[in-house]
């Protein structure tokens, strides 16, 4: 395989569809868990789709969920979930709203990084 065309600039139909915003915001929740069995995962899942793909007010995209079993990265069992947002602050409420009342939980930590597009290059791929 080999690239062709490549450009700093979309020109294509294709490529434009393909342009990342200037800036990104990730907003991450971990979840630290008493304790994890089956139906941990159904749970979580449960009550990000009730909250978050049905809320109304903050312009969010969903980017990954999972869960990580004490001692991959951590002694906790930790439930994560990213978003990437335009409202922190938003997101933010109604994330700890739906989980205030969460009997697994033993606290939910919450991280905001701020990326910025540095390059951007576009080309298509023979095949």
């Amino acid at each position: 395989m080999s690239k062709i065309n490549a450009s700093d600039e979309a020109i294509s139909v294709e490529e434009k569809k393909l342009v990342q915003d200037k800036t990104n915001t990730n907003v991450a929740f971990y979840i630290h868990l008493k304790e994890y069995n089956d139906e941990v995962r159904n749970e979580l899942e449960k009550r990000l789709e009730e909250v978050f793909l049905y809320a109304k007010g903050v312009e969010w995209k969903f980017d990954s969920f999972g869960i990580e079993k004490a001692g991959a990265r951590s002694l906790d069992i930790l439930g994560y979930f990213v978003f990437k947002t335009t409202n922190v602050e938003k997101l933010q409420k109604l994330f700890l709203k739906e989980f205030e009342d969460y009997e697994n939980a033993q606290k939910i930590s919450c991280s905001v990084a701020v990326y910025e597009k540095v390059e951007e290059m576009f080309f298509e791929i023979k095949v």
